[in-house]
């Protein structure tokens, strides 16, 4: 992982404390002064809202390649699905099926609970004007609805260049898909070099992404600043709200879904599934980071789990990229948060959207600390959430960031349970056993 310190303090602590000092300033204004003071309408419109705006505008920047990248190398290292057999499409299935179900209970917990509720509807309208203007370019795209039909129709991009000149990254992301599956089968020296070459960009980009991360506690002390001068403390609250809602729909997935799944589809008790995977939750969720549990979870299902190694090297480092059960959840959660904190209805067809994003966007999620809020501000502008609501969320986001790689993690455990059971390392040809998972 990306060196993450600087000045002797891990960045999520300058992170933590970037949020403590936007959020308590914000207060203290709130508290003193009241939102409507002349001089904090000039600093928050001149200096804290820009400084802010700057953040998240530079995570759109990377949005494209970085999504095209990640998806195009995800899809490439399956490898050959023909020569993998049952083993390779047994794992592409079970990716989708399994972020599919975590990104339902995810949707289902916040339409349930609904974290987001209880705002003053005239201080939230008075956030989107504040922040409107910054963040034009970037939400005028979006589209006003979406309607089924028209909504399938514009999946398939006639010009792909266009459709990501004007942000429309689902069909990007839709096209990445068909280059990386055109990728695997159009085998050949010329394709090795091609991927090779998108290799490198998507390093560049997780490069970029890491440098913009760093930015990230001055970002969150000037966001969190202005939400709380204009929120108060009901922003505390909708924020314990939200992280309740996404810490029980993790909880559900990790002790409901996946035992049910290791038992009836990998013929495993859950009880001895989870003793043998211990270790590798522990460093997942101390490290916030798959790729570093990769070595780890690789032993557990060596050593404990007793797994046909070829076939579980495969599943796994293909996973720690591709299977990210977390980061679907994680990101259907906050969509839908801060679409309830602003007021905005999202209709069933809108929540299935945000549903298929999350689950192609888990497979392009960068691997590196915060590598999901790209996706996310995307899919907040692709439903006509105002990005800059993100902001809301950052403080609160390492350790949420802990959460999912821990579901993360075992959620690729579980699927090279499930996907070893019945086959041998045999039915994995030599060469395809180990995927190179992209460092972070």
């Amino acid at each position: 992982m990306e060196a993450t310190k600087r000045g002797g303090l891990a960045l999520h602590w300058l992170m933590l404390i970037g949020f403590v000092v936007g959020l308590g300033g914000g207060l203290l204004v709130n508290m003193t002064v009241g939102a409507d003071a002349p001089w904090l309408v000039w600093l928050t419109s001149n200096i804290t809202g820009p400084a802010g705006q700057i953040f998240l505008r530079l995570l759109f920047m990377l949005v494209i390649p970085l999504l095209f990248s990640a998806l195009v190398v995800g899809v490439a290292e399956m490898g050959d699905l023909k020569s993998l057999g049952r083993a390779g499409i047994k794992t592409l299935v079970l990716t989708i099926v399994v972020s599919g179900i975590a990104v339902l209970i995810g949707l289902g917990m916040v339409n349930l609970f609904r974290p987001g509720d209880g705002v003053d509807p005239a201080l939230a309208q008075s956030l989107l004007a504040q922040g409107r203007e910054g963040a034009a370019a970037i939400v005028e795209k979006a589209p006003e609805s979406i309607q089924m039909g028209q909504f399938f129709l514009d999946l398939i991009p006639s010009n792909v260049f266009t459709a990501a000149a004007d942000n429309q990254i689902l069909p990007v992301m839709i096209f990445a898909l068909f280059f990386g599956i055109g990728l695997v089968m159009a085998k050949s020296p010329a394709t090795d070099r091609l991927q090779t070459v998108i290799e490198g960009i998507l390093e560049v980009t997780m490069k970029l992404i890491n440098m913009v991360i760093k930015l990230a506690p001055y970002a969150i002390a000037c966001l969190m600043f202005n939400l709380a001068a204009l929120f108060g403390w009901d922003l505390l609250v909708r924020l314990a709200a939200f992280v309740g809602v996404a810490v029980g729909a993790m909880a559900i997935h990790m002790f409901v879904v996946y035992p049910l799944v290791v038992w009836g589809l990998g013929g495993m008790s859950p009880l001895k599934f989870f003793r043998g995977v211990r270790e590798p939750m522990v460093v997942a969720f101390s490290t916030a980071s798959s790729n570093a549990a990769l070595p780890v979870s690789l032993k557990a299902a060596d050593d404990q789990l007793g797994l046909p190694r070829k076939i579980a090297r495969f599943v796994l480092t293909v996973g720690a990229t591709a299977n990210q059960n977390g980061t679907a959840l994680f990101e259907g959660v906050t969509v839908l948060f801060l679409a309830q904190f602003f007021q905005i209805e999202l209709s069933i067809t809108q929540q299935v959207v945000v549903m298929l994003v999350c689950i192609l966007g888990g497979i392009g999620t960068a691997g590196v600390p915060a590598g999901s809020l790209p996706v996310v501000a995307m899919i907040l502008v692709m439903v006509g959430v105002p990005a800059e609501g993100i902001g809301l969320i950052l403080g609160v986001d390492r350790f949420l960031d802990m959460c999912r790689t821990t579901l993360n993690v075992t959620g690729d455990l579980v699927l090279a349970t499930v996907v070893s059971r019945g086959e041998t390392d045999a039915d994995v040809p030599a060469g395809l056993e180990e995927p190179t998972a992209p460092a972070t």
